[in-house]
């Protein structure tokens, strides 16, 4: 069991806090060196999101790739999609990753392949989120 704690953050409004569901994940570079991030838990998102600095961090290239626009809530980003290497306490799995080309994203952790991987439980009133290893996944 790998358990995160929601973290306290500003919403923004002069003042007031927020608690967010957040994760410390290890994404692999193309080096090999495992760099930390924390991605917010995010079980609407489709793929996991990572930001330009971040897919520049572990190597990525715009070189041959194909551009596609994924939408959310603040409208359509241009984003790469990659195959990476991501360890979630002690579990690696390769993910499919959306490369934003922009800075102007949070990080998201979304479902594709890490949520077939682990339940994941949102504890909000406890300000805990739970992820357990499946022994079997799809």
């Amino acid at each position: 069991m790998i358990l995160y704690k929601y973290k306290k953050e500003s919403s923004g409004r002069h003042g007031e806090f927020i608690l967010r569901p957040v994760a410390d994940v290890y994404i692999r570079s193309s080096s090999g060196v495992w760099i930390e991030f924390h991605p917010y838990i995010d079980s609407g998102a489709d793929v996991t999101l990572i930001p330009l600095s971040l897919g520049k961090l572990i190597g990525l290239s715009l070189e041959t790739q194909k551009i596609e626009q994924i939408g959310g809530i603040r409208g359509s980003v241009p984003v790469i999609y990659q195959q990476s290497l991501l360890r979630i306490g002690n579990v690696e799995i390769v993910t499919r990753v959306a490369w934003a080309l922009t800075e102007e994203v949070p990080p998201l952790l979304g479902r594709a392949d890490v949520f077939d991987r682990f339940d994941v439980t949102f504890r909000q009133h406890e300000g805990i989120i739970i992820f357990e290893k499946l022994t079997t996944w799809v």
